[in-house]
């Protein structure tokens, strides 16, 4: 069963993003929030600084869009060469026609989903998507405490994808580290977006497989 681990640079030193990067070298991708001060109440990175952390990562980036009309912005970040671009279910009007752009484009699309929002509104469009998010904080600030709830909706996930045969990669992000992770794998999430419990070590690229090696062996045995 493949797991993925995509530290969260959100968690990186800003200042220092290429040697934060190349901490990492050994994750899957590198997991860029971006938001923008109106959907989520904070600030990161708009698409200049994704641009050349696309030019430096040693991994490819999983972007996720925490910000308002998604439906405009998104594709540039697909353009600029990001693999994977996440939007949130809850700042686009139109999903399927945005995840058939960013797919044309030639990044892997994704849906995230808040807390609070359901996955049975977008089950019928959910084989539109390659990744979905399923939110363990509210999403705008790292550091937060993983919200076990959440795992109702994850296995939600799981059961449609083990359903239906989509090949739907299934990401949690918030919260995530050593204890969590495994709920989260029981669970049926394949994709762990971890900040601190990356970041916050001393050797960010030895918690990496440590995450790894966690979540692999906690990691329900549904298909990819």
């Amino acid at each position: 069963m493949t797991v993925r681990i995509n530290p969260s640079i959100l968690s990186a030193d800003f200042v220092n993003m290429e040697h934060d990067l190349n901490l990492i070298s050994n994750a899957d991708f590198a997991h860029v929030d971006v938001m923008d001060n109106h959907f989520v109440p904070n600030l990161t990175f708009g698409p200049q600084m994704v641009q050349r952390i696309q030019d430096v990562s040693p991994v490819p980036l999983d972007v996720h869009l925490m910000i308002s009309d998604c439906d405009r912005w998104a594709p540039q970040y697909a353009e600029l060469g990001a693999a994977s671009v996440t939007v949130h279910a809850e700042a686009t009007s139109d999903p399927v026609a945005l995840a058939r752009r960013l797919k044309e484009i030639g990044a892997r699309a994704g849906l995230a989903l808040k807390p609070g929002t359901p996955f049975d509104d977008y089950r019928e469009i959910a084989h539109h998507f390659d990744q979905l998010l399923v939110m363990t904080v509210e999403p705008g600030f790292g550091g937060q405490k993983f919200m076990a709830d959440q795992m109702a909706k994850v296995r939600q996930v799981a059961e449609f994808r083990a359903r239906t045969g989509v090949s739907l990669w299934i990401q949690v992000d918030g919260g995530i580290d050593s204890d969590t992770i495994q709920q989260a794998a029981e669970s049926g999430a394949d994709t762990f977006v971890a900040g601190s419990a990356v970041y916050g070590k001393d050797n960010p690229a030895l918690a990496v497989e440590n995450l790894r090696k966690i979540a692999q062996s906690h990691h329900h045995h549904h298909q990819e």
